[in-house]
């Protein structure tokens, strides 16, 4: 169970107070505060809007692939040489596919993804065609009306995010006791799961910023969470968050190509991406352990974060709250920006006189 105590007063009050735990075991320490806001940080009042867009030019963020195939078309890899072994043409349409889990902890899964076979060799292959007919069924028993019509197409997925070249993907659940949430490149024959999230073109730079100490900040005040674990959202948390390079709170830079400010986050993120590397036997959960992350790998992230805090031209924080509260402010300044939201219209209610 997780609790909250909030105080609320209709007037002002003068002594503002935020207890905050450096372990959540342990005791509180408390921290005045000039203003507390919505979500619990010393920053402007401020609410943030669902976004389907980046308030900043990076790249877009969506949801990997999700079948809505009563796991008729995912394999362990065991079962997909079961498989072959009766369907060896198959081969080519066998594709990893994975997942938060897989992702983390280095286990594979696989995807027969038939959407870009040609009719003649698929009905050449009885084994597949016997998942098609499986899928299909699936669908059509359906209550979901739009799952019901998905039966028509039954080798496509209900959502297909493919990139064609190497993308970003940032598992949506994510353990709440490491400092950083594991992501990495993946290339474009591995497919993510709808349970990650996928940045196509993303570059060095992205990586480096979502993964450093002010990104993590914005994601532990703002994100959603399953048990006490971070629930990385596009709408709230990607979508919403001031990059630096692009936030009207910086003085610096101007985000360009050749930006050496871009260029020292992008070394520091190669830097992190080499020390991975050193240890191939580890997987992603073994290096971010907070009792196992090798010394090296942390080293690599605090550079790092360094040149991220560095890029928003202000540097010295003491911990994530004094991050999280400048960058309400950044995100404010930016959206004062913005044209305003429109609200959602509602259907007009009749009534019967």
């Amino acid at each position: 169970m997780h609790c909250v105590i909030v105080g609320f007063g209709l007037g002002e009050v003068a002594e503002k107070t935020i207890y905050e735990y450096a372990d959540i075991r342990g005791e509180p320490h408390a921290v005045k505060a000039v203003n507390i806001n919505p979500y619990l940080v010393d920053a402007p009042d401020v609410v943030l809007e669902n976004r389907r867009v980046p308030i900043c030019p990076v790249p877009g963020i969506g949801i990997g692939n999700k079948p809505i195939d009563g796991g008729n078309y995912l394999f362990t890899t065991e079962a997909r040489d079961a498989f072959l072994l009766r369907e060896p043409q198959a081969a080519a349409y066998f594709r990893r596919c994975l997942g938060a889990d897989e992702f983390i902890n280095g286990y594979e899964r696989w995807c027969l993804w038939l959407g870009d076979c040609p009719p003649g060799e698929l009905r050449r292959m009885p084994e597949a065609m016997k998942r098609v007919e499986a899928v299909r069924r699936f669908r059509l028993a359906s209550k979901s009306a739009p799952t019901q019509k998905l039966a028509d197409t039954p080798t496509r997925f209900h959502v297909e995010n493919m990139p064609d070249s190497a993308y970003l993907l940032i598992p949506e659940v994510s353990s709440e006791r490491r400092d950083y949430i594991p992501i990495g490149f993946l290339q474009p024959d591995t497919l993510g799961s709808n349970l990650v999230k996928i940045v196509s073109h993303a570059t060095l730079y992205h990586f480096g910023v979502l993964t450093s100490a002010m990104h993590m900040a914005w994601v532990r005040a703002l994100c959603g969470r399953l048990k006490s674990d971070y629930r990385y959202s596009a709408g709230i948390v990607y979508n919403n968050f001031p990059w630096p390079l692009c936030s009207s709170c910086n003085a610096k830079g101007t985000g360009a190509p050749g930006d050496k400010t871009q260029q020292t986050i992008e070394t520091a993120a190669q830097a992190v991406l080499d020390a991975r590397a050193a240890f191939p036997r580890a997987t992603l959960a073994d290096l971010y352990d907070p009792l196992s992350m090798p010394p090296l790998l942390l080293k690599a992230h605090q550079k790092l974060d360094a040149a991220v805090d560095r890029a928003y031209g202000k540097t010295g924080f003491k911990n994530d709250a004094e991050r999280g509260a400048f960058l309400f402010q950044c995100y404010q300044a930016l959206t004062s920006l913005l044209p305003a939201a429109q609200p959602k219209r509602g259907r007009k209610k009749s009534v019967a006189l």
